[in-house]
């Protein structure tokens, strides 16, 4: 595998790192697979190598994931505000994984954009606005773990990459890629997951982790959301869902439940887009997916204060449910054009 980072980045980084003794690290708001495992690994690798090391979030982060190694000892900043803002302000570098911009974060925003130590931002989506003194970027990579599988494997510091970062790592691949089956067409995406192999993790394992602990409520939650709310719009190759705050709280709803519901109008013969809209109690979120050519990362910029990949995107917009419904089903016929030749 070829290096990545170019010389003056590399030195740079390895420089910061050195001279760091108390680090924190910290990821976007309702953490996925990607932010948790790349913020675990990394703490691990720092411990290992004697750093003292803290990792913020600034909310709670799905139950599937709490198996990863020190995922207990994860500062929620929407609990504990204060200790997470003391951490933050007390560390001499900041990591910034999985999002580029500190409006990412929401509520911590404000104490991101007052932080005045070093920073070095990790992260693998478009546009990045985050100032920080080092930003290493590549919308190419599938995920954020496998970018810092690459930094660290550039500064020679994967040999304090053990089993629990490396089931890390991992995991985040695979969540963020769909398992593997959309953004991770690139040979040494395969390369690494040898390399993680390697190191001894049981994929199998992490994969039973991740995908089979589901609770009975989630599965019925799944099963209304396919029989009574997906709507297919074939002649526009177009599928939606909508989840509405009485339907989440009838089906016990808790984070992490709607984890990949967005994908499933995709696996309909035809469909090229398709969308989530979960309301939340001042706004609308919207998950977005798409095949081949159709950019859900533009559609999302331009019309529900989001954005991500070209197949995977993300947005809120502040309306009622229906109203979002309906802006959407408006937008479409002018997308008409793009969604054919999407295949």
């Amino acid at each position: 595998m070829e290096q990545f980072l170019n010389k003056e980045t590399l030195q740079s980084f390895i420089k910061i790192l050195t001279d760091s003794r108390r680090i924190a690290i910290v990821s976007h708001v309702n953490p996925d697979g990607d932010a948790i495992g790349s913020s675990m690994a990394l703490s691990r690798v720092l411990h290992n190598m004697g750093k003292n090391v803290d990792v913020v979030i600034p909310n709670d982060f799905p139950d599937f994931l709490s198996w990863v190694e020190g995922s207990n000892e994860v500062i929620n900043f929407e609990a504990e505000r204060e200790k997470a803002e003391t951490v933050i302000n007390k560390s001499d570098l900041l990591f910034i994984l999985d999002f580029n911009d500190f409006d990412r974060s929401e509520e911590m925003a404000e104490t991101l954009k007052g932080y005045e130590g070093d920073s070095i931002m990790l992260d693998h989506h478009p546009l990045p606005v985050a100032p920080c003194d080092i930003v290493i970027s590549d919308t190419s990579i599938s995920s954020t773990c496998e970018l810092l599988f690459r930094v660290l494997s550039d500064a020679e510091l994967d040999n304090f990459i053990d089993k629990s970062a490396a089931e890390a790592i991992f995991a985040g691949m695979m969540t963020d890629t769909g398992n593997f089956s959309y953004n991770a067409s690139s040979p040494d995406t395969y390369r690494i997951i040898a390399a993680l192999l390697e190191k001894g993790i049981d994929k199998d394992q992490v994969h039973a982790n991740v995908y089979h602990t589901f609770s009975m409520s989630r599965w019925r939650l799944i099963g209304h959301s396919l029989k009574e709310k997906m709507v297919i719009l074939p002649e526009l190759k177009t599928g939606y869902i909508s989840l509405s705050k009485t339907e989440l709280e009838k089906y016990n709803y808790q984070s992490g439940d709607t984890e990949g519901l967005v994908n499933y109008p995709l696996m309909v013969k035809g469909i090229v887009f398709c969308v989530l809209f979960t309301e939340m109690d001042d706004f609308v979120k919207v998950s977005l997916r798409s095949k081949g050519s159709f950019s859900v990362n533009e559609f999302a910029r331009a019309h529900f204060n989001g954005g991500g990949h070209d197949n995977a995107a993300g947005g809120k917009i502040d309306m009622k449910l229906d109203e979002a419904i309906e802006k959407f089903e408006s937008l479409l016929p002018d997308y008409k054009e793009k969604l054919y030749a999407a295949e």
